[in-house]
């Protein structure tokens, strides 16, 4: 019932479709380990999404070998800023590049820019320094 809900927030965070349905068949098990914690009086969805996202972390640490973090000033300077390309990608090309950006920089994107996590908090979750 939640697989295509899932998937699309695990590849987001995966190199693979099928390292984004390891990361979900991971997810799913922290579920129902942990199916007594959940409070049947509040959403589930929200509740699930942040077990998948908790997962795809753990597995960005687990796999993270060595990584090289680019300085936010060279980083802004890639930038491009041409809304007429963005405005023409689709759901499936956004999800293809995501996936071509290194493990890092893609947990960045996705914390920040999806999940809406703030600078500090991402910055935390994945033990970096803000301006990194």
């Amino acid at each position: 019932m939640f697989y295509a809900y899932g998937m699309s927030i695990t590849l987001r965070y995966a190199d693979t479709r099928e390292q984004g349905a390891a990361i979900l068949n991971d997810a799913f098990m922290k579920v129902f380990d942990n199916i007594k914690k959940y409070d049947p009086q509040r959403p589930f969805k929200p509740w699930l999404r942040r077990i998948i996202i908790n997962t795809a972390i753990d597995h960005f640490h687990r796999e993270q070998k060595q990584v090289s973090w680019i300085d936010q000033d060279y980083n802004e300077a890639l930038l491009i800023d041409d809304e007429k390309i963005i405005s023409g990608i689709t759901y499936q090309e956004i999800i293809e590049m995501l996936q071509e950006l290194p493990p890092a920089y893609r947990t960045v994107f996705n914390l920040y820019v999806i999940e809406g996590f703030t600078h500090e908090e991402v910055a935390d979750t994945l033990g970096i320094s803000v301006g990194t």
